[in-house]
């Protein structure tokens, strides 16, 4: 789902909302969100999940051309923990569209040396 099936879900789901204020709606929440993220905040939404900031430590790296060591520096990148209530959602309804055959799979007979 992208950002404009997001606005367009907004805009079906509420007849009285125009386009233009879905668009908004969309847009303000992202950025506050990306905003609370910037300043270090957690974003806890209960029932869908936590976005936080984790931190990834220096260290060396190698460039593959040159064979070279790097050293790579300290860098914080957003992450999302599913909250129970999603996970769930998300692995039943996976399993109810998934056919049967492709659940399980069986490894082929081997025939066995000297037989």
């Amino acid at each position: 789902m992208t950002r404009s099936d997001l606005v367009e879900e907004l805009a079906a789901r509420f007849g009285q909302l125009t386009h233009r204020d879905a668009e908004y709606a969309v847009k303000t929440l992202l950025d506050a969100m990306s905003e609370a993220l910037v300043r270090g905040h957690r974003i806890e939404l209960r029932g869908f999940g936590t976005f936080s900031i984790n931190r990834r430590p220096p260290r060396m790296g190698r460039n593959p051309r040159s064979g070279e060591s790097v050293a790579i520096p300290e860098k914080h990148v957003p992450h999302f923990k599913p909250g129970k209530a999603l996970r769930e959602a998300v692995d039943t309804r996976t399993r109810e569209l998934m056919p049967a055959s492709t659940t399980s799979v069986t490894a082929p007979a081997r025939k066995v040396a000297g037989s």
